[in-house]
């Protein structure tokens, strides 16, 4: 009996052991690195920086598993060939301002921002509620390419001139850095327009390569070492109410991702979009102050430039809409989208508060 009593003790006690539950085993992702390539030079502590925060959030929102190398212009690929390199596949990533590329398809320039367009504001409600993100992800498509906004400068500046520019024939034969449709306005108007990296600007400026540059506003220009090759300030910056600037990802590396890397990718690109905008709104305004204070002469485009500006825009957009299927299919709603903001301006408090607190 007691034998038996003992089998049975074994017995149950087996059978305990192996009902009784398991702990879960342990799943973890894969261990993913990747290199991102920008048009920023490492100075650019906004626009750079912002791509090392971006780099950090997805790194905390996968415990570390999901590493992203930031990379400045020139180390992997110059600034201006960041979507090239990860169309190729040469970098996973990349951060840079799509308009720069509008040679490979005119419609690209949207991701930036168009002369005479879209404030910050608008430019971010059309890419989150205005189909501005399924418009320009349908349209890098072809590039192999996934893109997401990861950044917004705000109203920028309207560039650095090493002498004055008072009215229209000012302009012509000067030689100006200035990319995108602004670039291509400003060429109808008779100025030399050539396209470099920020890196250059300031020898390019400086030892008179360049006649004048615009990059992006007072706190950048700064930091550029603008106002030391240039005295002239001026101001608005119409090609460019409130570019932005993106994240873009080689297409067949975005699919062999886990969805949560996905996500961490999404969610930092979206948090970087909303930093870079306070980061400038908040910069700028004190830089502005400071250069206003020493040797920079602050000057506004004249009239006869900025109606001229505005009809070459006009001409420009209706030639890219007939000459470009996908320019067009993507201006349409967009200037639909544009129109109704505007209307829908009307009725904010901003003209009221402008015209109370003008000097």
């Amino acid at each position: 009996m007691r034998r038996r009593v003992g089998l049975l003790g074994l017995g149950a006690l087996g059978l305990t052991a192996c009902n009784r539950p398991q702990a879960p085993a342990v799943i973890t992702q894969p261990r993913v690195r990747w290199r991102l390539a920008t048009s920023w030079p490492t100075a650019l502590d906004t626009l750079f920086g912002g791509v090392r925060a971006l780099a950090e959030q997805v790194k905390q929102l996968t415990d570390g598993r999901f590493t992203l190398t930031p990379f400045a212009a020139g180390e992997i690929v110059p600034g201006l060939q960041v979507l090239d390199a990860v169309r190729s596949g040469t970098v996973e990533a990349g951060h840079t301002a799509s308009y720069y590329y509008l040679g490979q398809n005119p419609a690209l320039v949207f991701g930036t921002g168009l002369p005479f367009g879209l404030t910050a504001q608008q430019q971010n409600a059309w890419w989150y509620a205005g189909g501005g993100l399924a418009a320009m992800q349908s349209l890098y498509q072809d590039f192999g390419v996934i893109n997401f906004p990861a950044g917004n400068t705000g109203a920028q500046m309207g560039g650095w001139f090493r002498r004055e520019v008072v009215n229209l024939s000012d302009l012509q034969g000067l030689k100006m850095r200035l990319p995108g449709l602004g670039g291509k306005v400003m060429a109808q108007m008779g100025v030399n327009v050539q396209v470099l990296p920020g890196s250059e600007l300031f020898l390019a400026l400086e030892r008179g390569a360049l006649d004048a540059a615009e990059w992006v506003g007072p706190y950048d220009d700064q930091r550029l070492g603008l106002p030391r090759a240039a005295r002239y300030y001026y101001y608005p910056g119409w090609w460019e109410p409130g570019p932005s600037v993106e994240l873009l990802i080689n297409r067949r590396a975005w699919e062999q991702l886990p969805r949560s890397y996905q996500n961490a990718l999404e969610q930092a690109a979206q948090s970087m979009n909303l930093a870079m905008l306070s980061q400038y709104e908040a910069r700028n305004q004190t830089a502005l102050q400071a250069l206003v204070a020493g040797d920079t002469q602050l000057r506004r485009y004249s009239d006869d430039i900025l109606q001229t500006a505005w009809q070459v825009t006009q001409d420009l957009l209706a030639d890219q809409s007939r000459q470009s299927p996908a320019f067009q299919k993507i201006y349409q709603p967009w200037q639909k989208f544009q129109k109704d903001s505007l209307n829908w301006g009307k009725t904010d408090a901003l003209s009221t508060i402008q015209r109370f607190l003008a000097p």
